[in-house]
């Protein structure tokens, strides 16, 4: 039995790839703790370990291909805020800065939704 690897698959692997790595940075890095710090939220290291940990566990079900619609759910809302406190700050810089600096986390919004929008496994 030949299995071939589908482009949604490979979609999943790449935005589970990124969030669990990021949330692995999260956990580990002690500068992200500054990070979060500097922009300016209520407990940033709470929220830090929050977003760390939500990032790790939709990551892993996105790979195991369980409630991927569900666990798109937080990531986009997680992604929506991170372009809001981290990347509409710099469009004052010019278009052009805002649009080189989002790009990733556009990208990855629209793989999320992509993700959301399919038929998955429960």
């Amino acid at each position: 039995m030949k299995t071939s690897i589908t482009s949604i698959n490979l979609i999943r692997y790449a935005v589970a790839y990124v969030f669990i790595v990021s949330s692995m940075m999260k956990m580990m890095n002690p500068e992200m703790g500054a990070y979060f710090v500097n922009l300016g939220l209520p407990y940033p290291i709470i929220v830090m370990y929050i977003v760390a940990i939500t990032e790790f566990i939709c990551g892993v079900f996105i790979l195991l291909n369980r409630s991927v619609s569900n666990a798109t759910i937080p990531l986009i809302g997680i992604m929506i805020f991170a372009i809001i406190l981290t990347k509409i700050p710099t469009i004052s810089s010019g278009f052009i800065q805002f649009a080189a600096n989002a790009r990733l986390d556009i990208v990855m919004l629209i793989l999320l939704f992509i993700l959301y929008r399919q038929p998955s496994r429960k």
